[in-house]
């Protein structure tokens, strides 16, 4: 589902869990191409309650540190998915500026445009 969803950055994975589920304490690295260059994330699963949440956390990556929180509710019968992420970026007053000038939209619109996907491909009928 995650290599469909970031398909605009032909995101993949390349080591760690490759398909299927991931778990608790568990690792998959990706690789994708953002502002035009092809950059590797590893992340692990820091918390999980199946359901109701998940915790990726980066252990290597571009950013200083990363952390993106999966939370899973019922809402009027339908099951909602709230995304949470904290990032700080490397490199001083040049990386807050990367970030306050693009990173920030960049990953903003990657999650909402993911989030799209997900939800179509989750409620069509397979």
């Amino acid at each position: 589902m995650h290599q469909k969803s970031a398909s605009p950055t032909n995101e993949i994975a390349i080591d760690g869990v490759t398909s299927g589920l991931i778990n608790y304490n568990e690792t998959v690295t990706w690789r994708g191409k953002h502002f035009g260059f092809y950059l590797t994330h590893k992340s692990r699963i820091t918390a999980m309650n199946l359901y109701d949440y998940f915790v990726d956390e980066m252990e290597e990556g571009k950013f200083k540190s990363f952390r993106h929180e999966h939370i899973f509710y019922k809402k009027n019968g339908l099951t909602v998915m709230k995304d949470k992420i904290h990032y700080e970026v490397p490199y001083g007053f040049f990386g807050e500026l990367f970030d306050l000038l693009f990173l920030k939209n960049h990953m903003i619109n990657f999650i909402l445009e993911r989030n799209k996907v997900l939800k179509t491909l989750s409620e069509s009928k397979q």
